[in-house]
C-alpha cells in the first residue's frame, strides 16, 4: 500500500471529478448525480443538494487539474494556499468505515471547500512521499484527462479502459496497414 486508504479515495475522487466533464453526458449533470458521487465516494458532512452546490463543485474542475498535474513545489504551493484560504485546521477523525484520519474542515462547511480541503489534505501525502509521477495526463492522443497510476510497477498510462482500447485498436490497424 502506497498510501493511506483515505489518500487514496480522496486522489481517486479528484481524478473522477476532474476527468468528468461539462460535455452531453457528464456525471454530475444534475444534483441527483452529485448524490451519487458523493456517496459513491464516502464523502461525509453536509449536502445542500442544490443547483448552486452542483455549480460550486463543477467549478473546481481546472484549479484541482491544475493542482494534479502541477510539479512538486507549484504543487506545495498550492496545497498551501487552498488548506490557508479554507482556514484548514487537520484534526483526527473516526467514522463509518473509517479508522483514524485526518479531517481539517468543519463537515458542516460547504461541499466545494471540503472536496478542495480533502484533495489538497491527499496532495499533501503524494508531495511528502516524492510521488507526484503517480499523476499524469492520459496518454491516449485525443484525450487530456488526468491518470492516478496506483499500481505497483507504475504502468498506468491511460484514464480509462476505454482510451487504452482505443490506443490499442489504432496501434493494430496501423500495424495491419504498414
Amino acid at each position: 500500500m502506497l498510501f493511506t486508504d483515505d489518500t487514496d479515495a480522496a486522489l481517486q475522487a479528484a481524478v473522477a471529478l476532474v476527468n468528468s466533464t461539462d460535455e452531453p453526458g457528464d456525471p454530475l449533470g444534475s444534483v441527483a448525480d452529485l448524490s451519487a458521487f458523493l456517496a459513491s465516494w464516502s464523502y461525509t458532512g453536509r449536502h445542500d443538494a442544490t443547483a448552486e452546490e452542483l455549480d460550486a463543485v463543477r467549478r473546481l474542475r481546472p484549479s484541482l487539474k491544475a493542482l494534479l498535474l502541477a510539479d512538486r513545489d507549484e504543487a506545495a504551493a498550492l496545497v498551501n494556499t487552498m488548506l490557508a484560504r479554507a482556514k484548514a485546521l487537520p484534526q483526527l477523525q473516526r467514522h463509518d468505515q473509517w479508522d483514524w484520519h485526518l479531517h481539517a474542515v468543519d463537515p458542516d462547511r460547504p461541499l466545494d471547500e471540503r472536496v478542495v480541503v480533502e484533495t489538497a489534505m491527499a496532495m499533501v501525502d503524494v508531495i511528502r512521499a516524492d510521488e507526484m509521477s503517480r499523476l499524469d495526463r492520459c496518454a491516449a492522443d485525443d484525450c487530456d484527462d488526468v491518470v492516478l497510476d496506483l499500481s505497483r510497477n507504475r504502468s498506468r498510462r491511460y484514464c480509462s479502459t476505454t482510451c487504452g482500447n482505443r490506443e490499442a485498436v489504432a496501434a493494430y490497424r496501423a500495424r495491419q496497414r504498414g
